[in-house]
């Protein structure tokens, strides 16, 4: 995943950072990978910010993009 990082898609910079593993979901907040995750345990994804241009970009976790293709929540575009 790191080559997919950096340097910034938007502004070329250098200056970009990653999170620890972040919920996708769960509580009263939105399920930002529904159906990729346990039965209660919402799936989890990193975000990567460019501290240049505020650019944000959520990466999921191999676990949830192998689940794609059998969940009925998500369609091939």
């Amino acid at each position: 995943m790191s080559s997919a990082l950096s340097p910034c898609p938007n502004c070329h910079s250098k200056n970009v950072f990653k999170s620890k593993e972040v919920s996708a979901g769960g509580g009263h907040a939105p399920d930002y990978l529904p159906g990729l995750g346990k039965f209660f345990a919402a799936e989890k994804f990193h975000v990567v910010l460019c501290k240049d241009c505020g650019l944000a970009r959520f990466f999921a976790r191999p676990q949830a993009t192998a689940k794609l293709g059998e969940s009925s929540k998500w369609t091939r575009v």
